[in-house]
């Protein structure tokens, strides 16, 4: 690894990210002493890194991501979910949304139900009882 590369090292005893104690400018070799933290994005391992790049740049559109990187649906929600989870955001959108009042169409709820058939987070018989459940 060279200088310009940035990983963020683990403890050995405990595997918390350990913090940055000096940092050495490349080209006039100033050096700064202290106790520097790494930013979120820094935790990230180099596959969750451009995966999270990648995601960025196409605006957040899985879609895109998909035809960009070349895998499959399911397998890129489970790559947003470990980043968002590397980041420690998981679960804060589950506590913050508040329930609707408003019902929701049922268009929506069938592109809901396929979203999640696609995330592999329910299966094939359990879409076609909720979609069933839409036309009934």
């Amino acid at each position: 690894m060279n200088r310009n590369q940035h990983r963020v090292p683990f403890c050995p005893v405990c595997r918390e990210s350990m913090n940055v104690s000096e940092l050495v400018c490349p080209r006039c070799e100033v050096t700064v002493g202290g106790d520097f933290a790494f930013c979120r994005f820094c935790r990230l391992a180099p596959d969750a890194l451009q995966f999270v790049e990648t995601f960025l740049r196409c605006e957040g559109n899985l879609s895109r991501v998909e035809k960009e990187i070349g895998l499959s649906y399911p397998t890129l929600r489970n790559r947003l979910h470990g980043a968002l989870e590397a980041l420690g955001l998981r679960g804060e959108t589950e506590t913050r949304a508040e329930p609707t009042e408003a019902p929701v169409p049922a268009d929506n709820r069938r592109q809901v139900i396929l979203v999640r058939l696609a995330a592999g987070e329910i299966d094939a018989a359990q879409a076609a009882q909720l979609l069933n459940e839409i036309l009934n």
